[in-house]
Parts: C-alpha cells; sequence; structure tokens
C-alpha cells in the first residue's frame, strides 16, 4: 500500500481535479438544478459506475503494462504530469470555464438520468487520462503489489467523488446563484484550481 504522504498527496491531486471543469461535474450540477438533489445523486450514481469500469481497467491493464515493459512506468509519468498541466491551462485560460457556469438540461427519468451519468463518465476524455495516465504516478513500487494499489487508489477516487458529489448535488441551486453574482469569485476558483494542477505536474516532473 502506498505510504501516507503518497496518498495525502493523491487526495488533494484528485480534490482537485473533482472540483475542476469537466463533463461529469457539469453534468451533476446542471442535472440537479434541472431536477432536483434525487436526480443528480442518481446522475452520480451512474457517474461511480462508470468509474469502477475505470478502475478495473486500470488495475489490471496497468499491472500487465508495467510487468511487460520496463520503461511504461516512465512514460506513464511524463503523460501524467503532461496532463495535469494540460488541465491547469484550461483552467485558467482566457474565456475557461468554471464547473458552476451550468447548462439547462430537459427534466429525465431516474433510468436515463443513471444511464446518461454513466456514458458521461464513459466517455469523458478527463476520466480516461486520470485512470491511465495520472493514477499510477501514485502507485509505488516495493508497497505491496500494483494491482492492490491501483484497486485502492481508484476506489479513494471513487469513495471522494461520492462524497463530494452529494454535497453539490445537495448545494447545487444556491452555489450556482451565489457565484453567479461574484464572477470574480469564478475566477479565482479557476485560477486557484489551476495553480494546484500546475505545482503537481512540476512535482512529477522533477521526481525523476
Amino acid at each position: 500500500m502506498p505510504d501516507t504522504s503518497t496518498l495525502t498527496a493523491y487526495l488533494i491531486v484528485i480534490l482537485g481535479l473533482a472540483v475542476t471543469p469537466g463533463p461529469n461535474m457539469i453534468y451533476l450540477i446542471s442535472r440537479s438544478i434541472a431536477q432536483g438533489r434525487t436526480a443528480g445523486i442518481v446522475s452520480l450514481g451512474g457517474s461511480a459506475l462508470g468509474f469502477v469500469v475505470y478502475t478495473a481497467c486500470a488495475a489490471f491493464g496497468i499491472t500487465a503494462l508495467l510487468m511487460a515493459v520496463p520503461m511504461a512506468y516512465e512514460a506513464l509519468r511524463i503523460a501524467g504530469a503532461a496532463y495535469l498541466m494540460f488541465l491547469a491551462w484550461q483552467a485558467v485560460r482566457p474565456g475557461g470555464q468554471s464547473p458552476f457556469q451550468v447548462k439547462a438540461l430537459p427534466r429525465r427519468g431516474r433510468g436515463k438520468v443513471l444511464a446518461m451519468g454513466f456514458v458521461t463518465t464513459i466517455l469523458n476524455p478527463k476520466a480516461a487520462l486520470l485512470y491511465l495516465a495520472l493514477l499510477p504516478q501514485f502507485v509505488v513500487p516495493g508497497h505491496g503489489s500494483i494491482l492492490s494499489q491501483t484497486l485502492i487508489l481508484g476506489a479513494m477516487h471513487i469513495a471522494l467523488n461520492l462524497t463530494l458529489g452529494v454535497l453539490i448535488a445537495s448545494t447545487a441551486g444556491a452555489i450556482a446563484s451565489g457565484l453567479a453574482k461574484r464572477p470574480s469569485w469564478l475566477l479565482a476558483q479557476r485560477w486557484l484550481m489551476g495553480s494546484l494542477l500546475a505545482v503537481f505536474s512540476v512535482r512529477i516532473m522533477s521526481a525523476a
């Protein structure tokens, strides 16, 4: 199992990713505002199922890759750092979007809301890159099997997203309304998250 410092760093990174603009966050907030807390939580359940699929793919795929190709870890490290820097730029670039700038959605039945949450995650390149390029940065060779470490990290990400998602689904309307009246807060949120992601990108690259 990764050590405490590694797990702490991982939690900070995935928390930063959880509140940066992306299809999952925007869909959750939009659905919660359009149909209420229950619909938001149902969509969150669909997203969680998508993350379970990615966790399984990452756990078995990364394990096989790192055992078969000695240089694979180095390639994944570079890809993970580049991905974080890309997300940092997306957060602070001119015209960038906050996850609380939402779009109106038509009302749907719970089954369709669940399915749309799942599909949104599966087709989300941010989720794919998180599990295939970033998560391996926190797998520590010699601290237990790669498979078990990857499953633990994936479970932590899912648990964090579920916890944060329930809070957001419950307060999405109030948060979006409050931030809409204070555009400077939206800008501050984007720069805070962008700076955090950039710092961790540099940290990953300097860890060689």
